[in-house]
C-alpha cells in the first residue's frame, strides 16, 4: 500500500517537474553553418577545443609585446609562467584604494594586445581606480587578415594563459577573481568554460560577446546555460549586428542557468570599441557597480 502511494507521488512530481522544463522547440535557434567560399565550418565543430596543426603567430605576438612593453606607463609588466618554461606577457596594476575589492583579469579582442587603447587599457586602469587589482593578459594572435574562423582552432592556446592569470591572483591571496573578456577574448573564455567550467572564478563579464566576421557563425553555443557563477553580458547600443542579434539568445541561456545575480546591460551610444565619448567610462562604471553589488 505505502509503496504504491510513494510510487504515484514520485511519478506525479516527475511529470509536474518536466512541465516546467523548456521544450526542445524553445531552445535558441542557432543558424546552420553554411559553406563559405568552399570552406566547411562544420570541420571546426568536430575539432572544437582540441589542439590541431593550427598554431598562433608567436613571432607576431613577440613583435607586438616588444613594441608595447617599454610604453607601459600605468602598471607593471609581469611575465606569467606557462608550461615548457614559456611565459606570457601581462600588465598588473594594484588597486588604488586601501582595501581591494578583488582582482580582475582582462582579455583583449582579436589581434590586439594587453595594453590596447580601446576597451582594454581603459578597463584595466579604470577598474584599478575603482578598487580592483587588474591584470591584462596577452592572448594568442594570428596575422592581421585572420578571421573568426581562423581563430577558432587556436582557442585552446588561450586556456593555459587564463589559468596562469588565475594562479597569479591565487598566489597573492586574492580570492575574489573576476574574468572580463572582450570580443574574441570572450570567445576564448567561453572555450575555456566549455572545457573546464567556471569554478575557478567568482564572476564573469563578457563585453561585446558573439562578434564574428561577415557570414561567419558562432561555431558552438556559448556555455552560458551551464555556468554556475554570476554573468554580466554587456554590449553597446551600436555594437556589431551579430552581437546585438544574438543578445536575446544569450539572455535565454543565462536564464536557464538561473543565477539571479546575472544580468544583461546595454551601454547607450557605444560601438564595439567604445570610442564614443564617455562610453568607456560608462562601461567601467557599469561593470564596477555590478561587481560591487555581488559582494
Amino acid at each position: 500500500m505505502w509503496n504504491k502511494i510513494i510510487t504515484i507521488t514520485v511519478l506525479s512530481f516527475s511529470i509536474n517537474a518536466f512541465a516546467f522544463l523548456p521544450g526542445l522547440e524553445s531552445f535558441p535557434k542557432f543558424p546552420e553553418l553554411p559553406k563559405l567560399s568552399g570552406f566547411d565550418p562544420a570541420s571546426l565543430q568536430k575539432l572544437y577545443n582540441q589542439f590541431t596543426s593550427a598554431k598562433p603567430d608567436f613571432e607576431r605576438e613577440n613583435r607586438m609585446v616588444g613594441e608595447i612593453e617599454e610604453a607601459v606607463m600605468d602598471g607593471d609588466v609581469e611575465y606569467l609562467p606557462l608550461s615548457d618554461d614559456k611565459e606570457v606577457f601581462s600588465i598588473y596594476m594594484e588597486a588604488e584604494t586601501e582595501n581591494a575589492k578583488g582582482g580582475v583579469i582582462v582579455l583583449h579582442s582579436r589581434g590586439y594586445h594587453a595594453n590596447w587603447d580601446s576597451v582594454v587599457k581603459p578597463l584595466r586602469v579604470g577598474l584599478a581606480g575603482k578598487g580592483w587589482h587588474s591584470l591584462s593578459v596577452q592572448m594568442p594572435v594570428l596575422d592581421k587578415q585572420a578571421t573568426y574562423y581562423d581563430y577558432v582552432p587556436i582557442f585552446p592556446y588561450a586556456h593555459e594563459r587564463i589559468e596562469a592569470a588565475i594562479d597569479f591572483y591565487k598566489q597573492r591571496g586574492v580570492d575574489n577573481i573576476i574574468l572580463i573578456a572582450h570580443g574574441c577574448g570572450a570567445h576564448m573564455s567561453m572555450s575555456y568554460f566549455d572545457k573546464y567550467g567556471d569554478d575557478k572564478i567568482n564572476a564573469y563579464v563578457g563585453v561585446g560577446m558573439g562578434a564574428t566576421d561577415y557570414k561567419q557563425k558562432v561555431i558552438k553555443r556559448m556555455p552560458l546555460d551551464s555556468m554556475l557563477k554570476p554573468v554580466l553580458d554587456v554590449y553597446g547600443e551600436k555594437d556589431f549586428p551579430g552581437v546585438r542579434r544574438s543578445a536575446e539568445d544569450r539572455k535565454w541561456l543565462m536564464d536557464i542557468a538561473n543565477n539571479k545575480q546575472s544580468a544583461q546591460k546595454v551601454i547607450k551610444k557605444a560601438d564595439h570599441y567604445y570610442q564614443e565619448k564617455e562610453t568607456a567610462v560608462e562601461l567601467i562604471d557599469t561593470i564596477d557597480k555590478w561587481l560591487t553589488q555581488l559582494n
